[in-house]
């Protein structure tokens, strides 16, 4: 099995002075936590926030509203590191509807799952594009309860369709799940248990 952390750390250790672009797709301001604290001193990074698996406008509100407050709180930090930039993408939850069709009573983390994480990593792709970034990769793969195998293998395939490089990831490694849970504590951040949609919600009832 591929180990994603090594990988990255190759990338790192291999990166001009010049800080690469990266267009990093978040699902919530806790999982970005960590990723951003880790990231920023190496990258220019730009938040993508798109998540039209969230089921509810209040609920996508309160996350979106989440992200932009964190991402404006280490922005206010000494500059030791890269600015952080975030862009909240079109909240089209019809679109996750429309991949769903049919998988509603997959299990957690089966095949509905895997088409979530191409809905939001294909569009996250095509933004870096035609935005002429460097990487694109997403905050996804810091959850323990998100395959970051699956996530790294569609990341990987849409950088070949979209000429943008994947940057591979494993985030939960090292501790970064649970710094992500220290620095939530930090910044009083708002958890949820659940992704956002419907179907996930339902298990957490």
């Amino acid at each position: 099995m591929r180990n994603y952390q090594k990988e990255l750390d190759k990338i790192i250790e291999g990166l001009p002075a010049k800080p690469p672009r990266l267009f990093l797709h978040s699902c919530c301001a806790p999982c970005s936590s960590y990723v951003l604290e880790y990231l920023r001193p190496f990258f220019e990074i730009t938040v993508f926030y798109y998540n039209p698996n969230i089921s509810m406008d209040t609920e996508y509100r309160k996350r979106v509203e989440e992200q932009k407050r964190l991402i404006a709180a280490y922005n206010e930090q000494p500059l030791s590191a890269y600015p952080i930039t975030v862009v909240e993408g079109d909240y089209e939850p019809e679109r996750f509807f429309e991949i769903a069709r049919g998988l509603e009573h997959c299990p957690e983390g089966g095949e509905r799952c895997f088409a979530c994480y191409e809905l939001r990593i294909r569009k996250t792709s095509q933004k870096a594009a035609e935005g002429g970034f460097d990487y694109f990769t997403t905050t996804l793969t810091i959850s323990p309860l998100k395959n970051a195998e699956k996530l790294n293998e569609i990341g990987e395939r849409l950088a070949e369709e979209s000429g943008v490089k994947w940057l591979p990831s494993d985030f939960k490694k090292r501790g970064g799940y649970q710094r992500s849970i220290e620095l939530s504590k930090e910044y009083d951040l708002y958890r949820q248990n659940y992704c956002g949609c419907i179907y996930s919600a339902r298990t957490q009832s």
